[in-house]
């Protein structure tokens, strides 16, 4: 029986000062995707829209108010809903959107992260509750005839109004903040 011998092939070593192939191996165009990959997240988590240093310090010091009041709110709010009252109800909306407006309003215009929709959003929905308000609560069962459209016409513009006046108040919070970062 003849034995089967394996044939090596040589191969060509090549010159430490030659220039590679033409021809790009895998792995080369692997690299290169993932550093591509990587440059575009690293835009992206620097965009003008995401969090940029650390968040700005309460205005209560070291007591979470804010944090305490949402918390309150979140509670009075499940219990004004299960016991149908609307008192509670109410009041605690109000204490859990005062807690909600004040980080958020802290975070944004100290230029740390954008909360221009919510921001502008909370004084449109006041309007709009204060008008229906007015009119009477007969005229939401209509739809969006009479009344309900005299409510969009003030609201969508009041709310775009203040959307851009503090989309423009945050870039230049957030300017302020990339050249000179807070300690």
């Amino acid at each position: 029986m003849a034995a089967s011998k394996s044939k090596r092939r040589s191969r060509k070593r090549r010159k430490p000062e030659a220039a590679p192939r033409a021809v790009q191996s895998q792995r080369r165009e692997a690299a290169a995707e993932r550093r591509i990959v990587a440059e575009r997240q690293q835009q992206r988590a620097d965009s003008r829209l995401g969090k940029y240093g650390d968040p700005p310090p309460s205005a209560f010091g070291g007591v979470p108010v804010s944090e305490i009041a949402i918390f309150v709110g979140l509670i009075g709010t499940a219990v004004g809903a299960l016991t149908a009252s609307p008192v509670a109800l109410a009041v605690s909306v109000v204490v859990l959107t005062l807690g909600v407006l004040e980080v958020t309003a802290r975070e944004h215009f100290s230029g740390y992260r954008s909360h221009a929709t919510l921001l502008a959003a909370i004084p449109s929905i006041a309007i709009g509750i204060a008008i229906v308000a007015i009119i009477g609560d007969g005229s939401i069962r209509r739809g969006l005839s009479g009344p309900n459209r005299a409510v969009l016409i003030v609201i969508v513009p009041v709310f775009a109004l203040l959307f851009w006046l503090l989309g423009k108040r945050f870039r230049t919070a957030r300017q302020a903040r990339v050249v000179r970062p807070p300690s």
